[in-house]
């Protein structure tokens, strides 16, 4: 059985899924550029980066809008 993290855990957990966020994105954003320059097309990589963002901002939206009941303050 899996214990709950305490708050440091999740503080950790979070930071990481920052870095590795920043990552992905830092690496779509350069093989977008770099195959634009090659193909003079947006390809893969822009579909990957595109929705790797509307998937972060629309799950930031539906996560706050149930925690604050709709509610924003």
């Amino acid at each position: 059985m899996l214990k709950k993290a305490d708050e440091m855990e999740m503080q950790i957990i979070l930071k990481s899924v920052r870095i590795a966020w920043a990552y992905s994105a830092l690496f779509l954003l350069v093989w977008t550029v770099y195959e634009m320059i090659q193909t003079k097309r947006l390809g893969l990589p822009f579909i990957l980066l595109m929705s790797q963002n509307a998937v972060l901002f629309l799950s930031q939206m539906i996560i706050k809008r149930r925690f604050t009941g709709g509610n924003e303050e």
